[in-house]
């Protein structure tokens, strides 16, 4: 699974890790993305994405219909 979320579009950032003695080490700050299903009832079918924790709360607040016309829109495959 990639770590992107379908609805945000939240990518890995990358910087790097500073130890005590400060040595610089590269590493990757990825975001907390969740395999989650919904019901979408207008085609009556349930839909599985990949979502990070802030697009889950975007789809709590807008609703899965908005989203998922959408990620249609966008082309995206779900």
């Amino acid at each position: 699974m990639s770590a992107r979320c379908q609805v945000t579009g939240a990518v890995p950032g990358f910087g790097k890790s500073v130890s005590h003695s400060h040595r610089r080490t590269n590493r990757r700050f990825d975001p907390n993305v969740q395999r989650k299903k919904w019901f979408v009832p207008s085609p009556g079918r349930t839909v599985t994405l990949t979502v990070s924790a802030r697009g889950i709360k975007t789809v709590d607040r807008r609703g899965i219909e908005s989203v998922v016309a959408e990620l249609r829109r966008r082309g995206e495959r779900f």
